[in-house]
């Protein structure tokens, strides 16, 4: 089994509940990483409604940050349709709500592989070119221990926070695979798209950067191989700011988008 199958694993107790076991591995920041904990509730999701696997739209509230060790998704499906279903989940540990979502799923092969968009897929040197994370500077790695889940990398124009000179760009992007090599699947995408350090790393201001709610749309099954990730951000206002993502395959579709407000690094 892969690290990644083995972290997300749920397990059913009745009445919509699954159990699961939030591994320290991802933690970053205050807290455990925002997309692993989605992938949870993706997976709990996706057990519950076997014709209607993969999630097309998830928008996450996060409530309170999540710590290493026990934690229940509980699930309550609003609809649940010919081709569509809505579920409401909550991801909880004892008596503290981490995260509230409500989701669309459905079965993203029924419904066609058919991907038409006018976004631009993000131009990245060949892999080999690109600067790994595990380059990352010392405290980067020791303050987010999720990075040694991912084999991430980064565009060179992007890499410059790392060494104390940001592209001041509010763009990073990367090639970006699980590191024990499993492939990507539609609820792993929930994953890849909270992957990437925060693209406030980019304008200078390194640090955690939690996350409020984050909205996901996935589009299509992602082919076997590399991932092109691209965070981007236009706005900061009130202390908080957008950070909108892409994530293309390996054949050059677009599989996944998603938004989130967060607050800026202090």
């Amino acid at each position: 089994m892969h690290e990644y199958d083995a972290q997300t694993a749920v397990t059913p107790t009745g009445d919509g509940r699954y159990a699961a076991e939030l591994s320290d591995g991802w933690h970053v920041g205050g807290g455990i990483n925002g997309g692993y904990l989605l992938a949870i509730i993706g997976r709990a999701i996706s057990e519950h409604l076997p014709t209607k696997p993969h999630p097309l739209s998830v928008s996450a509230y996060y409530l309170s940050a999540s710590v290493a060790g026990p934690a229940e998704v509980a699930l309550d499906v609003r609809r649940d349709g010919g081709s569509i279903a809505t579920v409401a989940a909550d991801l909880r540990q004892g008596d503290q709500t981490r995260i509230t979502a409500l989701a669309t799923y459905g079965d993203l092969i029924r419904l066609g592989d058919d991907v038409r968009t006018t976004a631009e897929e993000p131009h990245l040197p060949p892999v080999e070119e690109c600067v790994p994370s595990s380059l990352a500077p010392e405290e980067v790695r020791r303050a987010a221990p999720l990075m040694q889940r991912f084999d991430m990398r980064f565009h060179p124009d992007h890499v410059g926070w790392a060494v104390g000179e940001p592209g001041r760009t509010g763009v990073i992007s990367a090639w970006f695979r699980l590191a024990d090599g499993r492939e990507p699947d539609p609820v792993s995408l929930l994953l890849a798209v909270d992957a990437l350090p925060p693209v406030t790393f980019d304008l200078g201001m390194p640090g955690w950067a939690p996350t409020l709610e984050l909205t996901a749309h996935v589009r299509a099954v992602p082919a076997p191989g590399w991932l092109k990730v691209r965070h981007a951000t236009r706005n900061m206002a009130g202390g908080m700011f957008e950070e909108d993502c892409e994530v293309w395959d390996s054949t050059g579709r677009l599989v996944a988008q998603s938004r989130q407000l967060a607050r800026q690094p202090r």
